[in-house]
């Protein structure tokens, strides 16, 4: 049976603050997550032509809200695109749509899917975890927040070295008992991560 919306939606909360802000994934989500500036959206479409009009409504509602209310939109598709070649493609739909609504340049699109994967690894390749959501979703950003936190960061072009090293030295065991763990307070960083196993 489909999850629900809020079963999808808490889903989503747990892996954003055990593995994005838990393990340090993304240096900028821990800020608008405490301040709650996180619109989660939860689509009921099943193919290409749906996503695309969802998408373009939260494109559009994300360039005219305030950013102290709502600074990104995490859109989640739980009933489309299980494959993640299909995903891989739609993302191509997803931005000429931003093109076309004139958007580059002030938002950009992020992807997340269940079984990621990078060019040049192998499906099960333990770097592959640290785009993999438990539902194929788009993250809405505004470009100028996204701007604002590399000044705030002045690693932010080796992010995503470090994340494979730290998915590397987890394994996969350890991302297993790291991601069962319990999600606590509203930031997710109460304990630390396992120590990386021998073997994954």
């Amino acid at each position: 049976m489909p999850a629900g919306a809020d079963e999808v939606v808490a889903a989503t909360r747990h892996w954003l603050t055990r593995a994005v802000i838990g393990l340090n994934l993304c240096p900028f989500a821990k800020g608008v997550h405490t301040k709650q500036q996180i619109r989660y959206v939860v689509s009921d479409a099943r193919e290409l032509e749906g996503m695309l009009i969802v998408l373009e409504a939260e494109l559009r509602a994300l360039a005219e809200a305030n950013p102290e209310r709502i600074d990104t939109t995490l859109l989640i598709f739980p009933h489309a695109f299980a494959d993640f070649l299909a995903f891989n493609d739609a993302l191509f739909f997803a931005e000429r749509l931003l093109g076309q609504l004139r958007l580059d340049g002030e938002l950009q699109i992020a992807s997340f899917h269940p079984h990621y994967q990078f060019d040049g690894t192998q499906p099960e390749d333990i770097e592959n975890y640290t785009n993999r959501a438990p539902y194929p979703t788009l993250h809405l950003l505004r470009e100028a927040s996204v701007e604002r936190a590399v000044r705030a960061f002045p690693d932010a072009a080796d992010i995503y070295e470090r994340n494979q090293e730290t998915l590397r030295r987890l394994g996969h065991a350890g991302w297993r008992e790291w991601m069962a763990g319990s999600e606590r307070a509203s930031s997710g960083l109460a304990d630390d991560p396992p120590a990386a196993p021998r073997s994954s």
